[in-house]
């Protein structure tokens, strides 16, 4: 039987990439401290702080597939010591923002990356994890460098936002859409390419995120899917941001919304990540899991990102009451 160690696995994407390895058939171990959650049912879990001396002492025996979800040197370094010499191969997690300049529409995995010197910043870190990975690893790895990931049970409310804001009805604040784009991974698309990846041994770097979709096509298709008929109002980003309202995520903002300067972000090239069996379902899809998970969890519950009813009526009150 095929061995999968998931570092992490009690988390969201951990756990979907845990679940996902089952399928397959494989014996699936989780390590971790187990604080965010617990491991789909039929994975095994090992304690450890991986932080802590001896943490991969309890896993024994050689792995098929590893694959690493953290970005901290601390725990990223000491894995690779104590497992590289153990796995077939290895998928090392990592994230589009990596890339230095978001202002290149289409940019592959060629273009450039940033330097990592501080490494409390997360795409820095990212980097340094990659560098580390592969000077370890060399053609046992893959770098899935994940665009937004979204779907069923998204801890950043980021992209559930829209379709449960629909949901609510009533006229909804928006930015302007003109040279605006949103790009997304579902998170069962991911899961699924990591566990395949892992199969099938693919090395390399790939930009692993859906289809680039303008925003005003974003949007109607999150109206259609939440059966919205009502009205969104506009406004300019000079206006939003005199208002305080923040861009991409958080508190008091408007998700997934960047400067027109950063346009790239969310037009990056998947081509290598589709030639690789990647699976982009469509966003209509994606949108419909959002929303059934946003129903289920509570639409009105607290956000970690979006604008509050409140805040959303305010605003509204101020648009129409002046220029904007």
């Amino acid at each position: 039987m095929r061995r999968v160690l998931v570092l992490g696995g009690t988390g969201w994407l951990g756990r979907a990439i845990a679940l996902n390895a089952l399928r397959t058939g494989a014996e699936v171990v989780c390590l971790a401290r187990g604080e965010s959650g617990v491991p789909p049912a039929g994975a095994r879990l090992v304690r450890a702080d991986r932080r802590d001396p001896g943490a991969y002492d309890a896993l024994s025996g050689d792995w098929d597939h590893v694959v690493e979800l953290s970005y901290q040197s601390d725990l990223v370094e000491p894995a690779l010591e104590a497992l590289a010499d153990r796995a077939r191969h290895w998928t090392l997690i990592s994230t589009m923002s990596v890339y230095r300049r978001n202002d290149e529409p289409g940019a592959n995995e060629t273009a450039e990356v940033l330097e990592p010197r501080d490494l409390s910043d997360y795409g820095q870190a990212k980097v340094a994890a990659e560098r580390a990975s592969s000077a370890r690893l060399g053609d046992r790895l893959a770098v899935a460098r994940a665009g937004l990931i979204v779907g069923p049970g998204d801890p950043s409310d980021r992209f559930g936002y829209w379709v449960a804001r629909l949901h609510r009805g009533g006229p909804v604040l928006i930015p302007q859409t003109a040279r605006r784009y949103v790009q997304v991974i579902d998170v069962g698309d991911l899961a699924e390419w990591v566990s395949t990846t892992g199969l099938e041994g693919r090395a390399g770097v790939f930009n692993v995120t859906g289809s680039s979709v303008p925003l005003a096509e974003f949007l109607t298709s999150a109206a259609a899917v939440s059966g919205y008929d009502g009205e969104f109002r506009s406004v300019s980003d000079e206006w939003l941001l005199r208002h305080d309202v923040h861009y991409w995520a958080g508190p008091r903002s408007l998700p997934l919304w960047l400067p027109v300067a950063d346009a790239g972000f969310a037009q990056r090239d998947n081509t290598a990540f589709l030639e690789a069996g990647g699976r982009v379902r469509p966003i209509a899809e994606t949108l419909q899991r959002a929303l059934d998970d946003e129903i289920a969890r509570g639409p009105l519950r607290p956000r970690r990102a979006g604008l509050t009813a409140e805040e959303e009526s305010d605003l509204l009150r101020l648009r129409d009451d002046g220029p904007h």
